[in-house]
C-alpha cells in the first residue's frame, strides 16, 4: 500500500499551474517589499527592524500557503497495489546429450537444479519449455511421460526388444519403470535428438502472446543450432528484432573419458560392384589416451555374422583422428553397415564405440544373366526386350540343340561358343543382379551341381526369375534341390504329369490387382490375359508368397487354385514364378494388337523392376521416423501407394538371426495416407522391415497381398553422443551477443533478471480538510500577517 498527496480532483491542472504562480508571484512581490523597506531604513526613511522583517516574511509565506491551499484544497490518496514480475522463459535442452555426466550428476540433473534456483525467484514469472526438433514444447507438458521414455544412462543396458507383440514395447511393463519422481520434473521428459536451439528462439519471438522479457538456456552447449562459427549473428537473427537479453546455464564443463567414432561419411553415391570411400571421424576426449585406433567397416547380413568390408587404423592428434576405407557392395538396395572401433581401456562411453548407416545402394545398369533352354517365340521376344532396355546390361546364353537331337556331328563342330556354366555359376555369378532360368533343364547341361550356390545367391540379395516351358520348374530337375525351397511355389507336387498343354486364360487375383507390379500391364489390357498355349504343374504357394495370377480350372493338393504368376522374398533376395511360356502373345498377338504390343514390355519390366526393388513397384514404403534409437521408443511411418488398401502387416526380423522380434498390422486406406505404428524399443543391430499389404477382401483371412521391405538399424548413443563434449564456449557467445550472463547450475538464482513492475489494483481519495476549514485558517494566516506588518512599521 502507498499513500500519496494531490490537488482536489474538481481542479483542472491549468488552474492548478496558475494557482500555483499565482502564489510564487505573491510570495516574490512580499520578499521585495520586505528588501526595499530595509533600504529606506538604511537611509533614514524609518526605522524597519530585522525582527519585524522576519515576522512579516513568515506570516506572508504562511497566508499565502494557506490561500494556495485554500484553492486547491489537497487530497491523501491510498492505493493498494501489487508486483508483477516480468516473463522469462526458460528453455531447456531436451535432446539426449542431457543425460551424459555433467557437473551435478547428469547433465540433466544440472537442469533440474538450475530450474530449482530459479524457481526461488519470486520477483518474476517463468514460463519453461523444452527445446529440441523444431518448435519448442511445454515442459510440464512432457513431463507424464518420462517415466515410459526416459534415456537409460550412458553405461546401462537398454530395454530388450526380443519380445514379439503387437507395438508392445518389448519389455514389457518393465520396459518403463523409471522412478516416479523422475516423471514430476520437466527435466525428465522424453530425450530429443536434436538440439536446435535457433528453432526454438525463432518460434517464440513470432508468439503472438506476450513477449518475454528474457530467455534463460539451460544446455550443455552442444547444439544443432546455431553452429558454432556463426553463434552470435544465428541467435541475433533467431530474435527477429527481439531486443532481449539471453542468459545461459551450462551444465557441463568437462567431457567424460571417451573414444568414439564421431561421424561417417560417404564420398559419392553408393552404387552396386563400384567402390565406396567411408570418411570415419575418430575422437578421444576427457584425458583418455589415445594414439592408434582400430577401426573396421562390416555389412549386416540376413543370416550369419557381419561381414568384414575393410580394416584400418586411425591416428589420433589433437584429440581427432581420421582414418579413409574403401568398401565395395555386390547387391543394390538397402544396406546396413556397421562401423566400430577397438577403444582404449578407460572408456566410459562405450556406447558411441560402434555406429550404424543406411546406404541406399543403386545400379548403374542392371545386369541379367539369360539362360535359355531352347530358341522359341517366347524366348526371342523377351530376349529382344532386354537387349532393347539401355539400363540393361544383358548376357544370353541359348541352348540351340539338345543332348537328344541327331545331327551326326561332333560337338565341338555345332557350337559357336561353348556353354561355360561352370565359369558363370561359380566365379561370375555374384556379379549379376538377376538370373532368369527359361525353360532351361538342369541336369543335361551340368547346371544342378550349381543349384546350390544359386540359392545362395538368391539369400544374399540376388533376384532369380523361372519362366515356365516343357523344361522348366519340375520337369527341369529342379524339385527337391536347394534352389527349389527359394521358389516361391512348391515343386515337390507328386503329379505323374508336370506340365499341362491345355489352352487356358489366366486369371488375376485380388493381390494381382492391388499389386503395383501389374498396374502397368492392367492399365493396358485390362483384367483379361490372352489365352496362353499350357504351363508348367506346380504345388501351392510358399509361405511369405503372393500369388498375381492363378489357373482357372486347375488346383493344387489342398484344393486352391494353381499359381501361374507367384512372387517370392528368401532372405535379402526376391524370387519369380512364371509356369507360361506365353508372355509374347503381349507382344505380337491379335490380342496385342489393341496396346499396340506394348503390354508384353510393360510386363516385363515391372516384374525386373520389383525383383530389383523399384520404388514405382513397392506396394509402400516404410522407414523409422526419426531414427532408431536402442532402448528407446521407435515409431515406423508406413507410406502405401494410392489404391493399397486394406491391411498393412509388418515383421520385424533382426538381421544375423532372422528373428522376428515384432509383428504389428494397421488399417491402411486407399488414399495413400501415411500410417504411424508404435514399434516399441529394439536392441542395438540391424532389422528388415518386411510389409504385406493384404486388400480388404482377403484381409480376415490367410490371403497374401504385395510385400515390400525395407532394413534399418538402431543405434545405442546416436549422433547426440558421438561427441560428449560440452560447448561451454559456445553457450557465452550466445549470451555476449545478446548481453546476457552465462553462468552454473548453482549459480542460476543469481542471474540479472528485469525487475518487477507495480499494477494497481484499487485506489481511495480523501480530503484532508473540509473547504472552510481551509477558508478559515487562510483567513487566520491572513489576518496575523496584517497585524504583524501593522507593527513593523509596513502600511
Amino acid at each position: 500500500m502507498t499513500r500519496s498527496f494531490a490537488p482536489s480532483g474538481d481542479l483542472s491542472s491549468p488552474l492548478v499551474a496558475v494557482a500555483c504562480v499565482v502564489a510564487a508571484l505573491s510570495f516574490g512581490l512580499l520578499v521585495l517589499e520586505l528588501v526595499r523597506a530595509r533600504g529606506r531604513a538604511a537611509a533614514g526613511a524609518g526605522p524597519v527592524s530585522a525582527r519585524a522583517a522576519l515576522g512579516t516574511a513568515l506570516t506572508g509565506a504562511l497566508a499565502v500557503l494557506g490561500l494556495l491551499a485554500a484553492i486547491l484544497r489537497p487530497v491523501a490518496v491510498t492505493s493498494r497495489g501489487s508486483l508483477v514480475g516480468p516473463k522469462v522463459v526458460v528453455l531447456v535442452d531436451g535432446s539426449r546429450s542431457m543425460d551424459l555426466p555433467g557437473v551435478a550428476g547428469t547433465r540433466r540433473d544440472g537442469a533440474e537444479q538450475a530450474l530449482a534456483e530459479l524457481g526461488k525467484r519470486a520477483d518474476v514469472r517463468l514460463s519453461r519449455y523444452l527445446f529440441g526438433e523444431g518448435a519448442p514444447v511445454p515442459a510440464d507438458a512432457q513431463a507424464p511421460a518420462a517415466a515410459a521414455a526416459s534415456t537409460p544412462a550412458p553405461g546401462a543396458p537398454a530395454a530388450s526388444g526380443a519380445g514379439a507383440g503387437a507395438a508392445a514395447p518389448a519389455g514389457g511393463a518393465d520396459a518403463g519403470a523409471a522412478a516416479p519422481a523422475a516423471a514430476a520434473s520437466p527435466a525428465r521428459a522424453r530425450a530429443q535428438r536434436r538440439s536446435d536451439l535457433s528453432a526454438a528462439l525463432e518460434a517464440l519471438a513470432r508468439a503472438a502472446d506476450e513477449r518475454p522479457s528474457a530467455f534463460v538456456v539451460v544446455s550443455d552447449g552442444r547444439l544443432d543450432r546455431p553452429g558454432p562459427d556463426d553463434t552470435a549473428a544465428a541467435t541475433r537473427a533467431a530474435l527477429e528484432g527481439l531486443d532481449v537479453p539471453v542468459h545461459t546455464v551450462a551444465v557441463a564443463t568437462d567431457s567424460v573419458r571417451d573414444a568414439g567414432v564421431r561421424a561417417v561419411r560417404t564420398s559419392g553415391a553408393a552404387v552396386a560392384h563400384q567402390p565406396l570411400s567411408l570418411r570415419i571421424d575418430i575422437g578421444c576426449s576427457g584425458g583418455l589416451a589415445c594414439d592408434a585406433v582400430p577401426v573396421v567397416a562390416r555389412e549386416l547380413r540376413e543370416q550369419g555374422a557381419p561381414t568384414t568390408l575393410a580394416t584400418g587404423t586411425a591416428h589420433v592428434e589433437g584429440g581427432v583422428g581420421t582414418v579413409e576405407l574403401g568398401v565395395t557392395l555386390d547387391r543394390a538396395g538397402t544396406r546396413i553397415l556397421e562401423v566400430a572401433i577397438d577403444a582404449p581401456d578407460g572408456d566410459e562411453l562405450p556406447e558411441n564405440d560402434v555406429r550404424y548407416i543406411t546406404l541406399d545402394v543403386a545400379r548403374e545398369r542392371i545386369r541379367v544373366l539369360h539362360v535359355a533352354g531352347r530358341p522359341t517365340y517366347d524366348v526371342r521376344a523377351l530376349r529382344m526386350w532386354l537387349k532393347a532396355d539401355a539400363s540393361v546390361d544383358v548376357v544370353a546364353f541359348f541352348i540351340l540343340r539338345t543332348p537328344g537331337d541327331e545331327v551326326n556331328a561332333a560337338s565341338d563342330e555345332l557350337a559357336l561358343i561353348p556353354f561355360p556354366v561352370d565359369e558363370l555359376f561359380s566365379v561370375h555369378l555374384s556379379s549379376f543382379d538377376a538370373v532368369v532360368l527359361q525353360d532351361f533343364d538342369a541336369a543335361p547341361y551340368g547346371l544342378t551341381k550349381h543349384l546350390p550356390a544359386l540359392a545362395q545367391y538368391v539369400d544374399k540379395g540376388g533376384g532369380l526369375i523361372m519362366v515356365g516351358g516343357p523344361n522348366a520348374f519340375v520337369q527341369g530337375n529342379y524339385a527337391r534341390t536347394r534352389l527349389a525351397r527359394v521358389l516361391p511355389v512348391d515343386l515337390d507336387i507328386g503329379r505323374t504329369s508336370a506340365v499341362d498343354l491345355g489352352a487356358f486364360v489366366p486369371r488375376i487375383t485380388a493381390a494381382g490387382r492391388a499389386a503395383p507390379v501389374l498396374a502397368p500391364l492392367l492399365a493396358l489390357i485390362g483384367d483379361e490375359m490372352p489365352e496362353m498355349p499350357g504351363t508348367n504343374v506346380v504345388g501351392d504357394p510358399l509361405p511369405g508368397a503372393t500369388v498375381l495370377m492363378t489357373h482357372p480350372t486347375r488346383t493344387t493338393a489342398s484344393g486352391a487354385p494353381m499359381p501361374v504368376l507367384a512372387l517370392g522374398e528368401h532372405e535379402s533376395g526376391r524370387t519369380i514364378a512364371l509356369t507360361i511360356d506365353g508372355s509374347h502373345r503381349l507382344l505380337f498377338s491379335a490380342f496385342a494388337s489393341s496396346s499396340a504390343g506394348r503390354a508384353h514390355g510393360a510386363f516385363w519390366d515391372a516384374l525386373l523392376g520389383w525383383l530389383m526393388r523399384d520404388p514405382r513397384f513397392e506396394p509402400a514404403s516404410i522407414d523409422a521416423r526419426g531414427g532408431c534409437l536402442a532402448g528407446e521408443e521407435t515409431t515406423l511411418v508406413l507410406r502405401p501407394l494410392a489404391g493399397q488398401g486394406g491391411e498393412a502387416r509388418v515383421t520385424i526380423a533382426r538381421l544375423g538371426s532372422g528373428t522376428v522380434v515384432r509383428t504389428l498390422t494397421a488399417p491402411v486406406g486407399n488414399g495413400g495416407e501415411p500410417v504411424e505404428l508404435a514399434a516399441g524399443r529394439f536392441d542395438p543391430g540391424g532389422y528388415a522391415a518386411t510389409v504385406e499389404i493384404v486388400p480388404a477382401e482377403g484381409a480376415a483371412g490367410d490371403a497374401k497381398g504385395a510385400t515390400t521391405r525395407r532394413d534399418f538399424a538402431c543405434e545405442r548413443g546416436g549422433d547426440e553422443w558421438a561427441d560428449p563434449r560440452p560447448d561451454v564456449a559456445r553457450l557465452e557467445a550466445i549470451a555476449r551477443a545478446t548481453g546476457g550472463a552465462s553462468v552454473l547450475p548453482s549459480a542460476a538464482g543469481s542471474l540479472p533478471l528485469p525487475a518487477a513492475t507495480q499494477v494497481a489494483a484499487e485506489r481511495h481519495v480523501a480530503p484532508l480538510l473540509p473547504p472552510w476549514a481551509w477558508t478559515l485558517a487562510a483567513a487566520v494566516a491572513l489576518g496575523a500577517h496584517w497585524i504583524v506588518r501593522r507593527r513593523g512599521g509596513l502600511a
